[in-house]
């Protein structure tokens, strides 16, 4: 086995020629990143590159040719049992190097300090398989093992078993890498995102969600998790009044993403470059829209209790019903309209407007609203039960053609019953920046028109 004060020349046999091999090995082995140390079948060094000089002191003057390592780079208590771990690569049958363990030593630095290292040991063979020595790649172990779990994390959060969701960017934003879980919460897949930029994938909440990943990029990430609201694009979302991210015409949501962002610096060199940005996060729509629910529901509920209070103190019952629509319309809808079945006549009656009055459209109050054959409010009446509506392809008509105001987008219509008796129906509308109502809207809208309903009976039950 060649030397390596051979190879670099120092120590050359009479009359060989250091080869272009030999340089190109020298240069190798000096160039390493690990330490490498490297000893005959006999247990004599043979190798000792410049990784080694510095981490343990011992020059390669100092350590090539040396029988053994006992006394000088290892105690000689455990020279043997260091010396028999190294040769037992010999006793090996070859394999490649995933197969090769790691073992764990405490070798001795020149001014006198332990150091555990953590090695992998490589047996070096002939053609004909005989083996002629041992190469041996260490480093301290804790740098090992740090480098080691920084492995394992990667591996974790971009693997398919990750419970967070990982996108990886570069510098300039564009998706490197994107794992299972993030590719599901963002309805994609994980090759659909490779090289392209955020914009592509999402529109409402994406300024926010830039502004921290270049925060992260400049080395002052934000403090702590940020709650982000995203929209997926064609999500077609909208508004509630609550504030509240809800689903569109398409049936989808916006994501409530709690992330945090972790910058991604190139270790090497004094002062790392930014490789990217790590942006991590779980999605939680489903607990924030539960907890936004209740809230809802908890404000509903009181706004209910509220108009009772307020309207026990009215001696007009019709006034105490139009104080339960203005107190009904907070974070619920922008207008409402009650009409009432006409005593004379099988018509209906515009009997109030909150808040106030929506010009000609919406019917003057104590006049028969002609409403069409077939109008949402009609089949109210007809069918006892609620009747939801939302414009049609023609919008800008859509409200006027049904009597209401051209702002409205989207209607809810309640029969009003008391005693057995339908006295009318209470019209709930919202605008274009509001979602349509859904069921629970409908659940609400039918309280507040139990309360209606009492009242307008108070004041004058229609004959149905």
């Amino acid at each position: 086995m060649t030397t390596h004060s051979e190879v670099s020349g120092r120590v050359s046999a009479p009359g060989r020629a250091t080869t272009a091999d030999d340089r190109l090995l020298a240069a190798l082995l000096d160039g390493m990143e690990a330490a490498l140390f490297a000893v005959d079948t006999a247990g004599r060094i043979t190798h000792w590159n410049r990784k080694a000089e510095r981490m343990l002191g011992w020059s390669r003057e100092q350590a090539v040719g040396r029988a053994g390592l006992g006394g000088w780079a290892v105690r000689e208590a455990d020279a043997a049992d260091v010396m028999d771990r190294l040769l037992a690569a010999l006793r090996s049958p070859a394999e490649d190097g995933a197969g090769r363990p790691f073992q764990e030593f405490p070798l001795v630095r020149k001014d006198g300090g332990r150091i555990l290292v953590r090695a992998k040991t490589t047996a070096v063979r002939e053609p004909d398989g005989r083996p002629t020595g041992v190469y041996c790649a260490f480093g301290e172990a804790h740098a090992q093992l740090d480098l080691e779990r920084n492995l394992a994390l990667s591996e974790a959060l971009l693997g398919e078993c990750g419970s967070w969701a990982t996108v990886l960017l570069d510098a300039d934003l564009r998706t490197v890498a994107v794992n299972d879980a993030a590719a599901e919460a963002l309805a994609v897949t994980p090759v659909d995102m490779l090289g392209e930029p955020l914009g592509e994938f999402f529109g409402a909440g994406l300024d926010e969600l830039e502004s921290g990943l270049e925060q992260a990029l400049a080395g002052q990430p934000p403090a702590g998790p940020v709650e982000l609201w995203l929209t997926l694009l064609d999500d077609g979302t909208h508004e509630d009044g609550f504030g509240e991210p809800s689903p569109g015409p398409s049936g989808d949501a916006r994501r409530c993403l709690v992330s945090g962002f972790l910058r991604l610096g190139a270790p090497a060199g004094p002062e790392p470059a930014p490789l990217g940005v790590a942006w991590v996060f779980q999605d939680v729509t489903r607990a924030r829209r539960q907890a936004r629910g209740v809230a809802r529901r908890r404000f509903r509920d009181e706004q209910l209790s509220r108009a009772a209070r307020a309207a026990a103190e009215c001696e007009d019952p019709l006034e105490a019903a139009v104080l339960h629509l203005h107190y009904a319309l907070p974070g619920f809808a922008d207008h409402a309209l009650l009409d009432t079945v006409s005593p004379k006549a099988a018509t209906l009656v515009r009997t109030a407007e909150s808040p106030g009055a929506f010009g000609a459209a919406s019917g003057a109050r104590g006049v028969a609203v002609r409403y069409r054959q077939g109008h949402p409010a009609l089949q109210a009446l007809e069918r006892g039960i609620a009747v939801r509506a939302t414009g049609g392809v023609s919008r800008s008509s859509w409200a006027v053609e049904h009597r209401w105001p051209k702002d409205a987008e989207h209607a809810l219509c309640v029969v009003l019953r008391s005693r057995g008796r339908s006295l009318g129906v209470l019209t709930f509308l919202r605008g274009a920046s509001r979602r349509p109502f859904d069921r629970a809207d409908a659940a609400y809208g039918e309280d507040v028109a139990l309360r209606v309903a009492a009242a307008i009976d108070l004041h004058g039950p229609a004959r149905t």
